[in-house]
C-alpha cells in the first residue's frame, strides 16, 4: 500500500513538472538560442589603448569626488560655529577626514592650527605658496550658500601627491576661514588598482598563491603575459588539490595521507578537503586521488577575482529632477519621485533615476529584517554612510580577524545596496533599510580560492543570509563552488553574480550556474558596458558604469565595472522580499526577468539578457502577486529523486 502510495505521488509530481513552465532563471540550460551573432572584441591594442584613457579619467574624477567632499565638511564645519578657543571640533574634522594632514582655522582674528603627526616637516614647506594663496582668497567671489573657496591644482612631495583648499565665509557674526593641506593618495590607489581590475597588467601576481594559469574548461597550460591575456585563462594554486570523498575521511586516513604525499589540509568541510603537498603539483595530485579514491570529484583550486573595472569618474551625471517629496502612500495615479538630500546623489548618482528607483520607494524601502550578503573583500565597519546598516559577518581568509576591507570592492558594493538614504552624507544606497552581512573571502590582492568563495557562501546561508551577492569570478567550473551554490539555492537564497569585464562572451563562474542570477552592466546611455561580458547565459542587466559609492576610509569612489551592476539587483531582489516575503527565490528571480526593461534586439538577447532591471515594475509586480504554493522544475526534479530513493 505504502510502495503503491508514493508511486501514485510520483506520478503526480511528474505531471506537476511538465505542466509547469519553466523558470529561464533557474533552467539556464534550457534558454533560447541568442537573439544575434555577438559581435568579435576589438584588437588588443585598441582596448588596451581604450583603458589607458580610462584610468587617466578615473584619476581626475576621482579627484572632483575628493574635493568635493571635504569642501562639504569643511562647510559644514565653518556653520557649526564652534567655540574659537577650542581645538575638539577642527581635531573631530581631521579625525573624519584623515587625508586632511594640516588645517587651520581663522575665526574673527583668532587662529587655530592642527598637523597630523605623520607630517613631515618638508611637506608644509613645499605646500607653502599654495597654503598662501588659500589664505589670501577674496570673499567677494561667494557663490550661493555664502561660502569663497579656493583649491590648488594638485602637486608633488615625496612621491606623493596633495592638494589645499580653503573655504571663507563672512557674515554678521564676523568672519572665518579654513585652508586644509589634503593627501590625494586615493587618486594613486585608484590607479594601481584600475591597472589590475582592467586587467592592464597580468592578474593576479605572484606571492600569497603559487598560480599556474590554464585555458578556461581544460587543464592545458597558457601563458598571461599581459592584461588582455586574463581573458582567456583561468589561475589555479600549482600545489593544491579540492577532493570531496564519498565520506569524511578517518584519522588514520589523513595520517597516511600526510605521510605518503607529504600534505597539509589547508581547509576542510564535511567531507570535502583542500590539500597542499609540499612534493606534488596539482595534476599528480588528481590523478592520484582519482585512481586510488574513487572521489565524487577532484579539482584544482582555482582563483575568483573581482570584477570590477574602476572608472572613477562623473561621466555619467544624473538627470535633473524636481518635485522631491516626503515618503508617501503609493498612489498609481499621482507618483511622485522621492529624491534623497545625500550630498552627492544629484550630481553623481544617475543609476538610481535610470532604473526607476526613485519612484520605486513609494512602495518599498526595503526591511531591517531582510539580509544582502556581500561576499568579498570585507566591508569597512564604521564607515559614517554604512552606520547602523550591517550585521555580524566573517572573514574566512583569517577567521581570527574581523571582515575588514583592505582592498575597496566590499565597500563599494556595500554601499551600493545599503548606504544611508536621507541622511545628508554622501551617497544613497537603494535600500533604506535592508541590512549588509560582510563575509570576507578576498584577500588584500583582490583574490580567493574557489574553497573561500564556497565556505562563504555556506556561513552566510547558515546565518540568515536572504540575498547573496558576488562581485566576482573566474572562467572555471568548480564542483565544490557549485555545491555550495545549490545548498544556498536549496535554502532560499537568492544569488547574484556578476558576468565579468573582459568583453568576452566566455560564461563566467559563478554567474553562468543555473541557480544564480547573471548580471552584465549597462552605461547611462542603456548601451551595454564596452567592458561587460555577454552571451546566452545573462540574466538581466544593470547600471555599471561610473557608479559613486562608500569607499574605505570613510570616503567615496565612483567604480565602474560588473562588480557595480551586480549590487544594483541584489538590492532589487532584497526590496522585492520586502514588499512581498511570500515569494520563493525562484519566483523573484523569474520576476526580476519579467519585468525587465527590454533594451536592444525585441526579447532576450546576449548582451541585456531579459534587460534592464525597473526597480518600480518589479516592486509594482511583487505587491499586486498573489503566492500560490508551486513547484519550480528544478525542486520538482530534486522531490522526485528523493522519492525515488524512499521506494527503493
Amino acid at each position: 500500500m505504502r510502495r503503491n502510495t508514493l508511486l501514485g505521488m510520483l506520478f503526480t509530481l511528474a505531471v506537476l513538472l511538465f505542466a509547469i513552465p519553466l523558470v529561464p532563471s533557474v533552467t539556464k540550460h534550457s534558454r533560447p538560442s541568442p537573439s544575434r551573432v555577438a559581435e568579435p572584441p576589438p584588437h588588443p591594442q585598441t582596448e588596451a589603448r581604450f583603458k589607458h584613457k580610462l584610468v587617466q579619467q578615473d584619476m581626475q574624477a576621482t579627484e572632483l569626488l575628493s574635493r568635493a567632499q571635504v569642501n562639504r565638511d569643511v562647510r559644514n564645519f565653518l556653520r557649526g560655529k564652534a567655540k574659537p578657543d577650542s581645538d575638539r571640533t577642527l581635531r573631530t574634522l581631521m579625525r573624519t577626514h584623515p587625508e586632511i594632514h594640516y588645517a587651520e582655522w581663522a575665526n574673527n582674528g583668532k587662529k587655530r592650527q592642527l598637523t597630523a603627526s605623520a607630517v613631515k616637516p618638508g611637506l608644509l614647506k613645499a605646500a607653502e605658496s599654495h597654503l598662501a594663496l588659500a589664505r589670501s582668497k577674496p570673499s567677494n567671489k561667494k557663490d550661493d550658500s555664502g561660502f569663497a573657496g579656493y583649491s590648488s591644482p594638485i602637486f608633488d612631495y615625496g612621491g606623493k601627491s596633495y592638494y589645499v583648499l580653503s573655504q571663507h565665509e563672512e557674515t554678521n557674526g564676523g568672519k572665518q576661514s579654513v585652508v586644509a593641506l589634503v593627501s590625494s593618495d586615493v587618486i594613486q590607489a585608484v590607479e594601481r588598482h584600475q591597472r589590475r581590475n582592467l586587467r592592464l597588467v597580468p592578474y593576479p601576481p605572484e606571492g600569497r598563491y603559487r598560480i599556474e594559469s590554464v585555458t578556461p574548461g581544460s587543464n592545458n597550460e597558457t601563458t598571461v603575459r599581459t592584461g588582455e591575456d586574463n581573458g582567456n585563462a583561468s589561475h589555479y594554486a600549482v600545489d593544491e588539490i579540492v577532493v570531496k570523498f564519498r565520506q569524511p575521511l578517518k584519522d588514520r586516513q589523513l595520517l597516511q595521507l600526510r605521510k605518503h604525499l607529504e600534505l597539509s589540509v589547508v581547509r576542510h568541510t564535511r567531507q570535502t578537503y583542500v590539500f597542499r603537498s609540499k612534493k606534488l603539483k596539482t595534476e599528480e595530485l588528481k590523478k592520484y586521488f582519482a585512481d586510488n579514491w574513487n572521489p565524487e570529484f577532484v579539482e584544482p583550486h582555482y582563483l575568483y577575482l573581482t570584477n570590477e573595472l574602476q572608472r572613477n569618474g562623473s561621466s555619467g551625471i544624473r538627470p535633473e529632477k524636481s518635485g522631491a517629496t516626503a515618503d508617501t502612500a503609493f498612489d498609481a495615479s499621482d507618483e511622485k519621485p522621492i529624491i534623497p538630500n545625500d550630498t552627492l546623489y544629484s550630481e553623481y548618482q544617475w543609476n538610481l533615476p535610470e532604473i526607476a528607483t526613485e519612484n520605486g520607494w513609494n512602495l518599498s524601502k526595503g526591511s531591517k529584517d531582510i539580509i544582502v550578503a556581500v561576499v568579498d573583500t570585507g566591508v569597512q565597519a564604521d564607515h559614517p554612510d554604512l552606520k547602523g546598516r550591517l550585521v555580524g559577518g566573517t572573514n574566512i581568509v583569517d577567521p581570527s580577524k574581523p571582515p575588514d576591507d583592505d582592498v575597496g570592492h566590499g565597500t563599494h558594493v556595500a554601499g551600493i545596496i545599503a548606504a544611508e538614504v536621507n541622511n545628508n552624507e554622501g551617497v544613497a544606497g537603494m535600500t533604506w533599510y535592508t541590512k549588509i552581512m560582510p563575509v570576507k573571502v578576498l584577500d588584500s590582492t583582490g583574490a580567493g580560492s574557489t574553497y573561500s568563495v564556497a565556505e562563504g557562501i555556506i556561513w552566510a546561508t547558515d546565518h540568515g543570509a536572504h540575498v547573496i551577492n558576488m562581485s566576482l569570478g573566474n572562467y572555471a567550473q568548480a564542483d565544490f563552488l557549485h555545491d555550495a551554490l545549490k545548498y544556498a539555492y536549496d535554502h532560499g537564497v537568492i544569488l547574484v553574480a556578476a558576468s565579468g569585464n573582459d568583453n568576452t562572451d566566455r560564461p563566467g563562474y559563478p554567474a553562468a550556474y543555473p541557480e544564480v542570477i547573471a548580471v552584465s552592466a549597462t552605461d547611462p546611455d542603456e548601451s551595454r558596458a564596452e567592458y561587460s561580458n555577454f552571451g546566452d547565459y545573462i540574466d538581466v542587466a544593470a547600471p555599471g558604469t561610473s557608479i559613486p559609492s562608500t569607499y574605505p576610509g570613510s570616503r567615496y569612489a565612483s567604480l565602474s565595472g560588473t562588480s557595480m551592476a551586480s549590487p544594483h539587483v541584489a538590492a532589487l531582489a532584497s526590496l522585492v522580499r520586502s514588499a512581498n516575503p511570500n515569494l520563493t527565490n525562484a519566483e523573484v528571480m523569474d520576476l526580476l526577468n519579467r519585468t525587465a526593461k527590454d533594451l536592444g534586439k525585441k526579447g532576450k538577447d546576449v548582451d541585456y539578457g531579459n534587460g534592464q532591471i525597473d526597480v518600480r515594475a518589479a516592486l509594482r509586480s511583487a505587491s499586486s502577486t498573489n503566492v500560490s504554493l508551486q513547484l519550480y522544475p528544478q525542486q520538482v526534479r530534486r522531490q522526485l529523486e528523493a522519492l525515488k530513493e524512499k521506494v527503493r
